[in-house]
């Protein structure tokens, strides 16, 4: 579809050009510019739309590399130049510069904000390793405070893709950007219905029950990471530094958020502490997936998916079926290459070890109730000069507040965990 998409984009871009150089280059009749300008309103109208639905908000394009103006033309010329008015006759001037000004509107708005976007960015860079100074990071859009970068909304995005890729809870979790504390209502106790054979009356009323909720509040936290580069390096290298230093910071903090969020003990709601052990006296491996697998609410079954890491996927290859088939088979997921465990796409990530990668541990369930909370604007990086100066190092701290948590009730709980061991499962 968005190749579709993309297509039909590029198929009105250049519409709109072929117009803008027939009436620019006088070659447009005056009885067609009533029909052209509807042909380009519409067209106008329906590039919005095929924009909006290609808008991709964790777009991982540098847009450094987009082009400052629409290629076939020079952004900002306009029907009102006095060159494109010369020898022009019988078009209504008015009529052409407007029809002229909605091709250019529609042309150039993206990239002007791509180019805005990409030089935001490469001037935060710059900043970082002290080759343009504040005021000019400013000028660019850069928010500085006390020694202090708040990290351009692009880039704290790009930072949030990569988590999403390397965090596979960021991937699967359901995340919510405020300021405000977070709060997820829980049932505690459930209603009951009665029924009743004969009419009721004023001895007989419906008996009351109560329901009762408790909440569960996310309390987000800093999240720092720390990367050193040498002054040397910064003063002679013609290698872009900067860009090292944007995906070390990058790696850095998201191992951090994924070891807080899957195995943190600090945690009271980290994967390894909050899902639940499941234990049963069957020893049988195969068995135990399968009572695993069913032991998952049927209303969380629909977006349920196998979690593990490395180890266990040793195991559970070299089991067979009760056909003699291996246990693990290749399918197609979601129109991607992966697996699948009883009919559930399977995730392999390290972080599943928690300290332990000889450990084979699996979590099963639907990871859509892992909670995750980003403070809004809170992303930000420090340069640190004067604390590694007798080591002619320069610091690079990057911090932000979260919180994630595995959120459940104690009639519904979502995600499961096992561990195996020799045939054998511990909690």
């Amino acid at each position: 579809m968005k190749k579709i998409l993309m297509r039909r984009k590029a198929a009105i871009e250049a519409r709109m050009k072929e117009i803008r150089a027939d009436l620019e280059g006088d070659k447009t009749e005056a009885s067609a510019v009533e029909q052209l300008q509807k042909e380009v309103d519409d067209l106008a109208a329906e590039l919005e739309e095929i924009k909006k639905a290609l808008e991709n908000p964790e777009d991982d394009e540098d847009p450094e590399d987009e082009p400052a103006s629409p290629a076939g033309g020079e952004e900002g010329r306009t029907g009102d130049d006095p060159e494109l008015n010369e020898n022009r006759s019988g078009i209504d001037p008015e009529k052409r510069n407007a029809i002229v000004n909605n091709i250019m509107r529609s042309l150039s708005s993206e990239s002007r904000t791509k180019a805005k976007e990409g030089e935001q960015r490469k001037a935060f860079a710059n900043l970082l390793v002290g080759r343009i100074s504040e005021s000019e990071a400013r000028a660019m859009g850069v928010e500085t405070s006390n020694g202090k970068v708040l990290i351009p909304e692009t880039l704290s995005k790009e930072i949030i893709t990569y988590a999403q890729e390397e965090n596979l809870l960021r991937k699967y979790g359901s995340v919510v950007r405020t300021k405000g504390t977070q709060g997820y209502p829980i049932l505690v106790k459930k209603a009951k219905a009665q029924r009743i054979k004969t009419e009721r009356t004023l001895e007989n009323p419906i008996p009351q029950t109560d329901i009762d909720f408790d909440e569960v509040f996310l309390n987000p936290s800093e999240i720092d990471a720390l990367v050193l580069v040498t002054k040397k390096l910064l003063a002679m290298t013609d290698m872009p530094v900067e860009q090292a230093v944007i995906e070390e910071l990058k790696k850095s903090y998201v191992d951090q958020e994924a070891n807080y969020f899957f195995n943190s003990t600090d945690n009271p709601g980290s994967l390894i502490q909050k899902a639940v052990a499941f234990t049963h006296s069957d020893t049988d491996v195969y068995n135990k997936l399968v009572r695993l697998k069913n032991t998952v609410p049927t209303s969380k079954l629909k977006n349920a998916r196998w979690m593990m890491n490395r180890s266990a996927l040793t195991a559970i290859e070299t089991l067979k079926d009760k056909n003699g088939n291996p246990l693990l088979r290749e399918s197609y997921i979601e129109g991607s290459f992966g697996y699948k465990i009883l009919n559930f796409p399977v995730d392999v990530t390290d972080y599943v070890d928690a300290g332990t990668p000889d450990v084979p541990r699996l979590y099963f369930g639907d990871f859509s109730s892992f909670h995750i909370q980003d403070v809004i604007n809170s992303m930000e990086v420090s340069k640190l000069l004067e604390k590694y100066s007798d080591t002619n190092h320069v610091g690079f701290k990057i911090w932000n507040l979260n919180d994630g948590q595995l959120v459940y009730g104690p009639y519904e709980p979502t995600v499961f965990k096992l561990e195996l061991a020799d045939g054998t499962t511990s909690a």
